[in-house]
């Protein structure tokens, strides 16, 4: 089945008079939210260790077994800094985002923006965390 834009699928939910049909005919059109099978696709595509993510991510291998396991679910922040420890691109950040249900980062905030921008210059979790504290910005963890 061809995939439908955002414009399409949203303009065909705006003409449907039937909720349960709509859903019905679109089921291979939603997004998969699963968080767990999400990371691990991502995981997969990089060269790491599972031991090494957990550092590079600041966060303990106990935690990131969870959440790779789908026990855990993990927030916005917590999920950046996977994306920091998968040396992921702003491209696959957002992606994993908004397939999260989490918010995209906006570089309209300062926050955001500045989070961004270690993206973008492959800083690792620690010096962005340092530009955010000196900027009086909240860390990500």
């Amino acid at each position: 089945m061809k995939k439908k834009n955002t414009d399409g699928l949203q303009q065909e939910l705006m003409d449907s008079p039937d909720l349960t049909q709509f859903l019905s005919q679109n089921q291979e059109q939603f997004v998969n939210r699963n968080v767990a099978e999400l990371l691990n696709h991502l995981f997969e595509k990089k060269n790491i260790s599972k031991a090494a993510l957990a550092k590079q991510a600041g966060m303990s291998e106990i935690y990131l077994h969870q959440i790779f396991a789908g026990r855990r679910n993990p927030s916005r922040n917590r999920l950046l800094c996977l994306c920091y420890g998968l040396d992921a691109s702003v491209e696959e950040t957002q992606e994993l985002l908004k397939r999260c249900g989490k918010a995209q980062l906006y570089p309209k905030l300062k926050r955001d923006a500045i989070i961004y921008y270690g993206l973008l210059h492959k800083l690792d979790l620690f010096e962005i965390n340092d530009k955010l504290f000196d900027e009086n910005e909240e860390t990500l963890f």
